[in-house]
């Protein structure tokens, strides 16, 4: 599991900065999320392959979260891509892009279908054999949606060396492989835990932004691996969030705590501070593990 910031910052972009947008990587899936202004450019600039996003997450209509969105699209076109792209977004996001491309006939030539949102519960959106993704209700300005990525469990793998050890026949192992026991030469039963290596413990990645302190996230989220979680200001302007529905660091911070993230990550910045060192320092009082999300990072989770 791998995540790319490829913009991190609230509101404008700024020569030096982006609006939020990013690619997770996970379980051989590249999977884009939010799309603000500039985020083709930022895509080229660290060599994401375009062939390779086949679904895009957008979590509310606020230009610095979708405006890149209609390029992006009508790039896909000039490449030439014939294969399905899938967007997942809040009710309306069709017209919006559908209005682009008809003023401009431009219409696509490949199969563009939108998953258009509007439940406020949690709801399962993406599904394959390896990895689900699951709407995180958050409460903003206009309707918002964060997203949970979570690895399905892996099957069990063989341990030769543990079958050898038992005395299990080789013509045994792909019924060993599928949970089945395994049987050695005096007929004695080897459970199959015996002959079969845990798999790695999936994991999760869930995606917080825009949104004002909301603890009904937590069920969701619950154990997740990696929490990104918008942290627009420092305590000092604590009293802006009720209004602009957004966070603080040290709010971010008690959501990791209660949701028992593994890791918290820290954006959706406000361009007014000259530096974002303050707000790791402001998170860490509350959460011992934070980073900071930054234009062009690359956050490695292992496989």
């Amino acid at each position: 599991m791998k995540l790319t910031v490829l913009g991190c910052y609230a509101a404008t972009p700024r020569t030096f900065t982006n609006p939020t947008s990013q690619i997770l990587e996970i379980k051989n899936h590249l999977f884009l999320i939010d799309c603000g202004e500039g985020t083709q450019v930022q895509l080229r600039k660290y060599k994401v392959k375009f062939s390779r996003i086949n679904h895009i997450f957008i979590s509310h209509l606020h230009g610095d979260h979708f405006f890149g969105l209609p390029g992006l699209i009508s790039t896909f076109r000039l490449l030439g891509r014939d294969k399905e792209l899938h967007i997942y977004g809040p009710k309306g996001i069709k017209e919006a892009i559908t209005l682009f491309l008809k003023l401009g006939d431009s219409w696509t030539n490949y199969p563009l279908i939108f998953h258009e949102l509007k439940s406020k519960e949690s709801e399962l959106v993406f599904e394959d054999e390896k990895v689900t993704v699951r709407t995180v209700p958050l409460i903003h300005r206009v309707y918002t949606n964060g997203y949970l990525f979570k690895e399905k469990k892996a099957p069990r793998t063989l341990d030769i060396t543990a079958a050898r050890k038992y005395g299990v026949d080789k013509s045994q192992f792909n019924n060993i492989k599928k949970g089945v026991d395994g049987v050695d030469t005096s007929g004695k039963t080897i459970p199959n835990k015996k002959l079969t290596i845990d798999p790695p413990e999936p994991k999760s990645y869930a995606f917080c932004s825009d949104t004002v302190y909301n603890e009904a996230v937590l069920p969701t989220i619950k154990d997740v691996t990696v929490l990104y979680h918008e942290s627009t200001f420092l305590d000092s302007e604590e009293h802006l969030c009720e209004k602009t529905k957004h966070s603080t660091s040290k709010q971010a911070a008690q959501i990791a705590k209660k949701a028992n993230a593994s890791l918290l990550i820290l954006g959706h910045y406000s361009t007014r501070y000259k530096s974002i060192e303050l707000f790791k320092k402001e998170a860490e009082q509350v959460f011992p593990v934070v980073e900071l999300a930054d234009d062009g990072k690359v956050f490695d989770f292992g496989s």
